[in-house]
């Protein structure tokens, strides 16, 4: 039987042969230059896979109008209203510098007059100390500032029981530990 004008016997020695010179010509070329075609191959990908989340973002932008160029109008009320809120917030710093230096300046001229004073005082041969504080008190008619006020004791309650203290021994047990004495041994 003939099958396509050629005998069965001749096509498997033509496929064959075939075959082989495709296994030759393809192993060579590997050989030869098989680093090169895997580097280009992961490079394509690379390059692929940036491209398309590129067009991504580009189709994303062109789709949504809240990410679309602003016109140039409403940029321009934005930052003269950004400049205006600058140049007020620097206004209030202003301002508050002057006071700062205002209170400064009251505080060095008071600390100036409270030394006059006191080298008068120490001038006419009294204490300084005392007419330094004398028109303070007369200033404040209450009790001074400088006066101390007692402090009050904390309300805690010990953790465990009245007089309970791991380091002293005292309380707490049958366990009565103290440390010895610090120091050389008297041993001889």
């Amino acid at each position: 039987m003939e099958r396509d004008g050629e005998p069965l016997s001749a096509r498997p020695a033509v496929e064959a042969e075939g075959l082989h010179f495709l296994h030759v010509t393809v192993g060579s070329l590997l050989a030869t230059y098989g680093w090169y075609i895997v580097f280009s191959c992961v490079l394509l990908y690379v390059a692929f896979q940036k491209l398309s989340t590129r067009l991504r973002a580009l189709r994303r932008r062109q789709l949504d109008p809240a990410a679309a160029p602003v016109e140039p109008d409403i940029v321009v009320k934005r930052q003269e209203a950004l400049a205006a809120a600058r140049l007020k917030m620097q206004e209030e710093l202003n301002a508050q510098v002057e006071k700062h230096k205002e209170k400064r300046r009251q505080l060095e001229e008071e600390k100036r007059r409270q030394k006059i004073e006191m080298w008068d005082s120490m001038q006419e041969g009294k204490s300084y100390k005392g007419s330094a504080r004398k028109p303070q008190e007369e200033d404040s008619p209450g009790p001074s500032a400088s006066s101390v006020t007692p402090k009050r004791k904390s309300d805690r309650k010990p953790l465990r029981g009245g007089g309970y203290n791991p380091l002293s021994g005292e309380g707490g047990g049958a366990c009565s530990w103290r440390p010895g004495r610090r120091g050389p041994s008297a041993g001889g």
